[in-house]
């Protein structure tokens, strides 16, 4: 077990306790300074937090580049815990010492609509409603929040930042819409008091971090000399992109590489419309031709990833030098043949994703009088006949897929996909065009 040789004091909380987190958010604490301890919750299953205790915290991040890898012991988090434990959660959140709490949660997790304000349709979030109106532990990211909140309120325990790390776009001001939605409808005066004391913090957080194996354990041990039950491997490359206040402090991360901006939106668009669509071109492609991995797709779909950047390419609000420098780092990182990052895991969850990552340039192109994206139709129309050859895991695209099976139109399927996506109707024969074309791959 990896040893602990230094335990900074809780000042920060986090919801969402996995590989991302402990290979991004809480690497980045780790190098920045030994004065901010976290206190990580997980989102849904306590494994990762009883393995984790297990250890005191203290874990391995293996850095895996084609060359080679090397390996960094991580202290930052100094408790873990299950994400059920409302108990450690209030106290957590009413600690005045807990200046900043960070959240992995993913898109669908914020159970938001598609204009980024709270879902109350969705029956998770109504039941978190009642049952934080009756003094009951909460079960959704925004409900778990909104709770933290209200026991920091009560406390007297002063301001905090909420800062989202997720890959959504202005995902502070979504994190804010939603927790402050659930707070209005629990207390009012509760609602009052986050806009007084609580500031949302949006930011850009990029870096691969694929699931660790059995062999990676091993590997762990063979470059620490330690052995270490849950390692994280991750690229070498990582970015962090920061916007908003922090009322009460946050740990010098420029330090270990972050960027604070006035404005994360053109990095959000970049990485978004770059590396996140370029993920599900080459998950839906690349499952539908039989590859396994990035690595093993880029290759074979290099021409088509290229042309779905140079579509995207007119709609950055950044000039051509960066650009073509964040492209550079692209093209190596998704050929890096040492990490497995597994497309069925990328795949899934298409209908929150691709919205976001697809839908949203190619809006920008019609609006800009550009004809609509064929690579970027390429997305949509691999998706449709990738759900209907492989299901779907996210019970918003199950439905989708079952009724894409009884279509043998494209052009009905092509409907179907935009009416999913809430996409533009102008979509509807280019995409159909797309769907057919696929179809005789």
């Amino acid at each position: 077990m990896p040893d602990r040789t230094r335990r900074p004091p809780v000042r920060m909380a986090h919801l969402g306790l996995g590989a991302f987190h402990r290979a991004h958010q809480a690497w980045y604490t780790d190098r920045a300074d030994d004065a901010w301890g976290i206190a990580a919750f997980t989102g849904r299953s306590a494994a990762a937090a009883t393995a984790l205790a297990g250890q005191d915290g203290v874990y391995t991040v293996i850095e895996r580049a084609a060359g080679g890898d090397t390996a960094t012991l991580v202290q930052s988090i100094v408790a873990a815990h299950d994400g059920a434990d409302e108990r450690a959660w209030r106290t957590v959140l009413s600690s005045p010492a807990v200046s900043v709490l960070t959240l992995t949660v993913t898109e669908a997790g914020y159970h938001a609509t598609a204009s980024g304000d709270l879902d109350t349709s969705d029956p998770s979030v109504r039941s978190d409603i009642a049952a934080l109106v009756s003094g009951e532990a909460a079960r959704t990211a925004p409900g778990r929040v909104v709770d933290g909140l209200r026991a920091r309120r009560d406390a007297g325990a002063g301001p905090i930042a909420v800062v989202s790390c997720d890959n959504l776009p202005g995902n502070g001001s979504v994190a804010e819409r939603v927790v402050r939605g659930v707070a209005r409808l629990v207390d009012p005066s509760l609602d009052e008091w986050v806009a007084r004391n609580v500031s949302f913090v949006s930011t850009m957080v990029d870096r691969i971090t694929p699931r660790t194996t059995h062999d990676d354990r091993a590997v762990a041990e063979g470059l620490t000399g330690v052995a270490d039950a849950v390692p994280v491997v991750t690229e070498p490359f990582s970015e962090w992109v920061l916007s908003g206040d922090f009322p009460a402090g946050r740990p010098p991360w420029e330090r270990a590489g972050a960027r604070f901006v006035d404005d994360v939106e053109p990095y959000e668009r970049r990485k978004l419309w770059l590396l996140n669509a370029g993920h599900s071109l080459l998950a839906y492609r690349g499952r539908l031709l039989g590859y396994d991995t990035v690595a093993d797709a880029a290759g074979p779909l290099a021409d088509e990833l290229e042309l779905h950047w140079d579509e995207a390419r007119p709609l950055l609000p950044l000039d051509a030098a960066e650009i073509d420098e964040a492209l550079g780092a692209l093209r190596q990182r998704f050929a890096n043949p040492r990490i497995r990052h597994v497309l069925t895991q990328i795949a899934a969850d298409g209908s929150f994703k691709l919205p976001v990552r697809v839908v949203e340039p190619l809006r920008r192109r019609l609006a800009a009088d550009l004809p609509p994206g064929h690579a970027q139709l390429g997305v949509l129309a691999a998706w449709s006949t990738y759900l209907v050859r492989f299901g779907a895991t996210d019970d918003a695209s199950r439905g989708l897929a079952d009724a894409l099976r009884g279509m043998l139109d494209a052009r009905a399927r092509s409907a179907a996909v935009l009416r999913a996506l809430d996409a533009p109707e102008e979509l509807l024969d280019p995409l159909a065009t797309r769907i057919t074309e696929l179809e005789r791959l």
